[in-house]
């Protein structure tokens, strides 16, 4: 990812949201990704997390006529995995604003 922006997400988390609704192909994913986080990711860093899941299960490439652009889409596995993956963050996301409030409540009184 570029732009300059830290960012504590996985691409693998990203390319799983992209492809939740719909197939999409490489260049497609990276507008997604883009669009919903800022984030500009590179073509190297997608289609290495690509060729991992892909070994892992969780998505498949569509086979259609346009040999140009290889579409992928989740598999079962991978629907799953996003939302272990969701989940786990519904949770992260509740302790950490949880936190958040506790800290700036201490802070005030001090």
């Amino acid at each position: 990812m570029q732009n300059g922006t830290s960012h504590l997400v996985e691409p693998t988390l990203l390319i799983l949201v992209a492809l939740a609704h719909e197939p999409k192909h490489g260049y497609s994913i990276m507008q997604d990704v883009e669009a919903v986080t800022g984030w500009s990711m590179r073509a190297g860093t997608l289609y290495g997390a690509l060729a991992r899941m892909d070994r892992r299960g969780w998505i498949e490439e569509v086979q259609t006529d346009d040999y140009r652009r290889r579409p992928y889409a989740l598999t079962a596995a991978g629907r799953l995995e996003l939302a272990r993956h969701l989940t786990l963050l519904d949770v992260i996301v509740k302790v950490g604003r949880k936190r958040i409030r506790q800290r700036g409540t201490t802070r005030r009184r001090a």
